[in-house]
């Protein structure tokens, strides 16, 4: 691997603006025609797993007998990770979502409620626009299609039971020690 390329690699995993756009075509993929907010912090950090590790979204979708959808996913996507994560108490976790969203809610592309104990994420109509926008680009369009199938195969599970799933479908990450980067 050339020193260019990792350079390039690093730059991509700085920039809080690749994050952000990312997470916008995610959260706007599982908000639907109605907007529906994502139920917690936690659970977008699941489905985030799901569309940064291409290599395991196939996995899930094989495992749902969703194996059209996952022959979909390029062989050239398949072992890319757009950026690392680690081994959290609940699951793969990044400890810049709070952050991201935190941007998100300043630039008024999105708000945050809570309702019980959890934040709920929802975009603003100016941030279902610039989701879909961005969406339109040619750097984006795998992961907006990513993002679809996310959204259909596992959106509308819960927090925990996405966690449960995640867990079947991946033991090894069982066994990894908490702060470690997931390598799958």
């Amino acid at each position: 691997m050339s020193l260019k390329v990792i350079h390039l690699a690093a730059k991509i995993e700085n920039s809080d603006s690749f994050h952000l756009s990312r997470l916008l075509i995610l959260i706007n993929a599982t908000a639907g025609k109605t907007n529906k907010p994502i139920d917690g912090i936690m659970k977008l950090a699941k489905l985030d797993f799901l569309l940064r590790y291409p290599n395991c979204l196939i996995r899930v979708l094989l495992k749902l007998g969703k194996e059209k959808a996952a022959k979909e996913i390029t062989e050239e996507e398949q072992n890319t990770i757009e950026a690392r994560m680690i081994r959290f108490r609940f699951g793969p976790w990044d400890k810049r979502y709070r952050r991201w969203i935190g941007i998100l809610v300043s630039k008024g592309l999105a708000i945050t409620y809570l309702k019980g104990r959890t934040i709920k994420v929802q975009l603003t109509s100016d941030g279902s626009e610039m989701a879909d926008r961005i969406g339109e680009l040619g750097e984006f369009t795998e992961l907006k299609k990513r993002s679809k199938m996310i959204s259909t195969t596992v959106g509308k599970y819960s927090a925990t039971k996405l966690k449960d799933f995640v867990y079947t479908v991946f033991p090894e990450i069982v066994d990894m020690k908490w702060g470690k980067d997931i390598e799958l």
